[in-house]
């Protein structure tokens, strides 16, 4: 079916006519507001035929239902869209690995300091988290003889002492401990 096979003007018209019998029972039960909007709406049809519009819009939908049938049963553009589909996941992996390097590094070095200033304020009273009691408390008792253990548990370990019972080369949960801190939980 082709363009020049279907009577538009007649099609256009038409659907003008029926919209503007619409608006007037629209205008009867609703007012004059809304009766205006549907005959704004009544006079596109015949308005799109006389510039041309309803041409264009044919041709483009011809050229869009040409392109998805040809795509559709073309096996070298299904290629070409994985191959896309490849480039583009290389494009992201490719940034993505440097982007996370970046950001470990700065976390090594982070930490690097952290831990430096816990170990100074560990040694200064904060309480240990295996043993359950203060540096200080330990600084008197001769070599052979073990601090004894509290009863109860502190209620918010330092973080010096988290950080020293973890093993170093736990990023992964480093990474999820910094998330957690970051939202407060």
């Amino acid at each position: 079916m082709s363009y020049s096979s279907i009577a538009w003007l007649p099609l256009a018209a038409g659907l003008t006519v029926l919209g503007l019998i619409l608006s007037y029972a629209v205008l009867r039960r609703s007012g004059t507001r809304p009766a205006l909007r549907v005959v704004a709406v009544s006079l596109l049809p015949i308005a799109a035929y006389l510039t041309g519009a309803i041409e264009m819009l044919w041709k483009i939908g011809v050229a869009i239902g040409q392109f998805g049938t040809g795509f559709a049963f073309s096996t070298t553009k299904w290629v070409g869209i994985g191959v896309t589909g490849l480039a583009i996941a290389l494009f992201l992996a490719a940034g993505g690995r440097q982007a996370r390097r970046v950001a470990r590094d700065k976390r090594r070095a982070a930490r690097g300091r952290q831990d430096d200033q816990a170990e100074v304020t560990a040694a200064d009273g904060r309480r240990d988290v295996l043993t359950g009691t203060s540096a200080a408390a330990t600084r008197g008792l001769p070599a052979n003889r073990a601090p004894v253990p509290a009863t109860r548990k502190p209620e918010a370990p330092a973080k010096a002492s988290r950080k020293a019972a973890q093993p170093a080369d736990d990023d992964d949960l480093k990474d999820i401990e910094d998330i957690l801190r970051k939202r407060g939980i």
